[in-house]
């Protein structure tokens, strides 16, 4: 057989795999203990997607193991072996917010979940590609430190530096700043990631996310930006901007479009390889920009307020040079832009809400 395993698969990326790779693998198997309701309560749960893709997809096999517990997923692993092809290991704590809170969770599930999906593979399922979902929040504060201009929407970098174009390659350097302890948790994994390609020849890869949404999204005010945003222009809830004059910038990549990166790095694995992965210049936006979107899409005024102090560890500009990725994989490209994207998690979540009425 041929077998993917998702970690984190009733996520956004997870599950949006899962639908992508149904009918490229003989069986799906999902693992996901919907940790997100613990970090972000109700808001964050991830039950209603877990429960949509067992009744959609035939082929789906979900195990509630927690994978910081090597007892819960050497089971699994032992079970399907060499038929494990593709490990996509999405699962994460992933906000740098709420990882202040508790760090040993933050580091239990980002890194030591990570060694252990990692370890499981290369005694079990040596052969297979393992994918990991990093973070831009790996280069900490850096990008801060930019050259920035301030217009009447948005921070952008100095026309005449080398970002301006397409954005924040690989190369920015991860050490001498301030990461969040999330950001922390995240390097960790991220660079036993690499290592275990470089170290044991395992065909891993890396991808350091932007801001990863879609229509699956469980948005909360913690995480999920677009997600929780649109669902405050639908709901009317009160949205907080923290920080930046709301001019802060982030781009943002459809969950189809990065896991059709993933795929064109399944076909033709490079071992250690680290990609940037976001929107880049095709598709980004400040908060303010955010927010006359939604109020365009949704046809509500939103109801926000503003926060002086900003999220510690937060972004003020950070666009994603895929530039790496683009010369390694030439097929691929984007599909969704950011307009696009954003009517797509309109229309699922007031689809949603309704049925919670």
């Amino acid at each position: 057989m041929n077998i993917a395993l998702v970690t984190g698969s009733a996520g956004l990326i997870g599950s949006e795999a899962v639908s992508f790779f149904a009918d490229k693998f003989d069986l799906i198997i999902g693992i996901d203990n919907n940790m997100r309701q613990y970090f972000f309560g109700a808001d964050g749960s991830t039950e209603w997607n877990r429960n949509r893709l067992s009744d959609t997809y035939a082929t789906y096999k979900h195990y509630a193991a927690d994978i910081r517990e090597v007892s819960q997923l050497e089971p699994i692993f032992r079970e399907y072996g060499s038929d494990i092809k593709l490990v996509l290991h999405t699962a994460a704590q992933p906000s740098h917010d709420w990882a202040a809170r508790e760090p040993f969770t933050d580091f239990g599930v980002n890194a030591v979940g990570t060694l252990n999906m990692l370890e499981m593979t290369r005694l079990h399922s040596p052969e297979a590609v393992f994918i990991f979902t990093s973070t831009n929040k790996v280069y900490g504060d850096n990008p801060n430190y930019l050259p920035l201009i301030e217009t009447e929407t948005r921070w952008e970098i100095d026309q005449n530096h080398p970002y301006f174009k397409d954005g924040i390659d690989e190369y920015m350097s991860l050490d001498h700043t301030k990461h969040s302890v999330f950001g922390a948790s995240k390097v960790a994994a991220d660079i036993m990631v690499q290592e275990y390609g470089r170290y044991f020849g395992m065909k891993t890869g890396v991808f350091r996310g932007g801001c990863l949404t879609g229509p699956n999204h469980s948005g909360a005010q913690l995480h999920g930006f677009l997600s929780y945003l649109m669902k405050c222009a639908i709901t009317g809830n009160q949205y907080t901007i923290f920080g930046y004059k709301g001019k802060q910038v982030r781009d943002n990549i459809h969950s189809w479009d990065l896991v059709n990166m993933f795929w064109h790095f399944y076909q033709n694995p490079r071992a250690g390889e680290v990609y940037n992965a976001g929107g880049g210049r095709y598709a980004n936006c400040s908060m303010l920009e955010a927010i006359a979107l939604c109020e365009e899409i949704s046809g509500n005024k939103m109801n926000y307020q503003y926060s002086e102090t900003a999220r510690s560890g937060d972004h003020i500009w950070y666009i994603s040079n895929l530039n790496k990725f683009k010369d390694h994989y030439p097929d691929w490209n984007w599909t969704y832009d950011l307009k696009e994207t954003m009517v797509q998690i309109h229309d699922s979540m007031a689809a949603r809400l309704a049925l919670v009425k």
